[in-house]
């Protein structure tokens, strides 16, 4: 399969990798791109299946998405860069990291989740159908924004995931619960890297959606702090999902420190 399609920007000696979320494309991190490209270098790309890379619905899987970005950073020959992941994208940077060690510097998950096994039967009803698993995929993403939220942007995300086919998304779903339930921790805990991640929602078992609020925590960041002792958590409150589309000012400047602070430790060593 060709190398997944990636749009290159700036210059810089620690470059970051964009990956985005389930249904979504590289064009959702075009605020984080423009903002850093001027002192790194930014890649950004689209997975198998989504924005302008062809994909089919057997290779669509976590494992091999990080595999995809992993000969990426290969290809591209990167020195170790912070590969940053958006919701699915998260669990895809967390495989990309373990496979292609040499290339990676540190994570970024931003607003990250697992999904419970009590959703198994959730999705196997809905999935019964095509209407079922697009009323499924309407209302997941419906539920990612709040009333701040622009409309515009609201409706071209959600139209976007819409055009995502059947096929594609009922498999990636159902990938994604089954590595969330037996393999998300357990990577998550054998990565060597700086993590932080950069959380605004909270997803219950049946996948209703809240918004955070500083200092509070979810089950996703229990297990995260967990699997991943030197975790550093920043929470964009009152947000929706998309904190990068929502709250890009926030988002670009946790981005930034958190670079500057692996700067200054690897200056220390």
């Amino acid at each position: 399969m060709p190398l997944i399609h990636s749009v290159e920007s700036g210059t810089g000696p620690v470059p970051i990798v964009f990956v985005h979320g389930f249904g979504c494309a590289l064009n959702d991190w075009e605020q984080q791109v423009a903002h850093l490209s001027p002192c790194c270098r930014t890649v950004a790309v689209d997975l198998p299946a989504h924005g302008v890379t062809p994909g089919m619905a057997e290779g669509c899987t976590i494992e091999g998405y990080g595999a995809e970005v992993a000969k990426l950073l290969w290809s591209l020959n990167l020195p170790p860069a912070v590969l940053v992941g958006h919701s699915m994208g998260c669990r895809v940077v967390t495989e990309a990291a373990l496979q292609a060690p040499a290339h990676t510097a540190a994570l970024i998950l931003v607003d990250g989740s697992q999904f419970s096994p009590i959703m198994g039967p959730v999705m196997k009803q809905c999935f019964a159908s095509e209407e079922g698993y697009r009323l499924m995929v309407h209302g997941m993403f419906t539920d990612m924004f709040t009333a701040k939220s622009d409309p515009v942007t609201v409706a071209a995300v959600v139209a976007r995931a819409a055009l995502l086919p059947a096929a594609i998304g009922v498999r990636l779903l159902t990938d994604l619960l089954r590595y969330d339930v037996g393999r998300f921790s357990a990577a998550l805990a054998s990565l060597r890297v700086p993590v932080m991640a950069l959380q605004s929602t909270y997803s219950n078992e049946t996948r209703e959606r809240s918004t955070l609020r500083p200092g509070q925590s979810s089950p996703f960041l229990a297990m995260l702090t967990n699997a991943v002792a030197s975790v550093s958590i920043e929470i964009v409150a009152d947000t929706g999902h998309f904190p990068q589309l929502d709250e890009p000012a926030e988002t670009n400047a946790l981005i930034e420190r958190f670079i500057a602070l692996l700067a200054e430790c690897s200056g220390q060593n």
